[in-house]
């Protein structure tokens, strides 16, 4: 027999602060009982607004940005629970001046745009958006605050709206002007080497976009080492599609490994987080994404890769696979330089900056390791990791 959803008894709420109370404290089997708040007085609705808007500050001031709240949203509710967050988040940061570029970025990509008119209450106008009846409406609003109400606390990695910026910053913190030609020229690279079906020239396309993005952080780091106060390194979430997810960060820690990062995994809620300046960031996002839809694309294409083991070894191999042969691009890329030897002190130093950086943030780091069970899946991996090897 299923589970039956536990409906609370008693009166439904008739003032405005009964209301937001027990939308605060509700659980999805009481939205029959609460429903008849549609048809109160405006202030009930305002209500409902209010407790949202309490909910969502608590998340963003304990971390959660507005990438992590969709992100979080699109995985643990359905669509009309998902919509009721990022109205309330739109809210939320509307009541600030003081927002952080990078995190206004977020909120206009994840769609948090305020589309009502602000003269009535929110709630009852995005319910006939949607075309829910109380009922529906008042359910998807549960889950909502449901979610929201277990969300732990995350590393900080941008000020939370209304938080004084300390100084100008023009995208994320300690980001320098980014050359988006550059970057113009390493996406189109990695997008023909993903769409290639040719696993040779998805290499050369590879290959050519990890020299760009490595020439280009290592003129900058020599730029750096002559300024009196160098930016701090920056951090930023990578949210991993399911499944295998630790299977897949570790391609992203091989990734920011050699592009100059630190990274680490939460599999609570599969996400990497990783720590290293902002250019580089840029670069570990591009080449991660890329690495996992050619890792995605050869696993299934293999006759063998069917079973769950397979799968999962041919990630862990891969990515193994990949980090070797980044870290040899990087070195003859710095062997290729005019003056290697002015360039090793200051990579040095670099480093030094972020593992700080990332020990401040993350201080109880634990190591796990990924089992692997398939030794075909793992053969099958390094294979293909050897085909997209990302230098000479």
């Amino acid at each position: 027999m299923g589970k039956r959803k536990q409906v609370r008894v008693g009166p439904p709420p008739t003032t405005a602060e009964e209301f937001g109370d027990a939308l605060l404290a509700a659980a999805p089997g009481d939205a029959d009982r609460l429903a008849p708040g549609f048809t109160l007085p405006a202030g009930l609705a305002e209500a409902a607004d209010r407790a949202g808007q309490q909910l969502i500050g608590r998340a963003c001031r304990a971390g959660w940005l507005p990438e992590d709240l969709h992100q979080a949203a699109r995985r643990r509710l359905d669509e009309f629970g998902a919509s009721y967050l990022l109205d309330t988040l739109a809210v939320y940061a509307g009541q600030f001046t003081a927002v952080h570029p990078s995190w206004r970025e977020q909120l206009d990509a994840a769609g948090a745009v305020r589309w009502w008119p602000e003269t009535e209450p929110h709630l009852p106008q995005w319910a006939a958006k949607h075309i829910l009846t109380p009922s529906e409406a008042v359910a998807a609003v549960i889950e909502a605050f449901g979610l929201l109400k277990t969300l732990p606390p995350v590393t900080v990695v941008l000020p939370a709206p209304g938080t004084p910026l300390q100084r100008p910053v023009s995208h994320g913190a300690g980001q320098k002007h980014v050359d988006d030609k550059k970057l113009s020229r390493v996406r189109a690279l990695l997008a023909k080497a993903e769409s290639s079906s040719f696993p040779e020239e998805a290499e050369a396309l590879s290959a050519k976009a990890q020299e760009l993005m490595t020439r280009h952080a290592l003129d900058r780091v020599l730029v750096e080492a002559g300024e009196a106060a160098p930016d701090l390194p920056a951090a930023r979430r990578i949210w991993l599609e399911t499944p295998y997810t630790d299977a897949k960060s570790l391609l992203v820690h091989v990734v920011a490994q050699a592009n100059r990062c630190r990274a680490v995994f939460d599999p609570r809620w599969e996400f990497v987080t990783v720590v290293g300046d902002e250019d580089d960031l840029d670069s570990v996002a591009l080449l991660t994404t890329s690495l996992l839809v050619q890792a995605t694309r050869a696993m299934i294409a293999d006759p063998a890769g069917r079973s769950r083991p397979f799968r999962k070894s041919f990630l862990v191999s891969y990515a193994t696979r990949i980090g070797e042969r980044l870290e040899q691009a990087a070195e003859a890329t710095i062997g290729r330089s005019p003056d290697p030897a002015e360039l090793l002190p200051v990579l040095a130093s670099h480093e030094l900056k972020v593992e700080a950086a990332f020990t401040t943030l993350f201080p109880e780091v634990v190591g796990r390791s990924v089992t692997v069970r398939s030794h075909e899946g793992w053969g099958a991996g390094r294979a293909a990791a050897d085909r997209a090897r990302l230098g000479e």
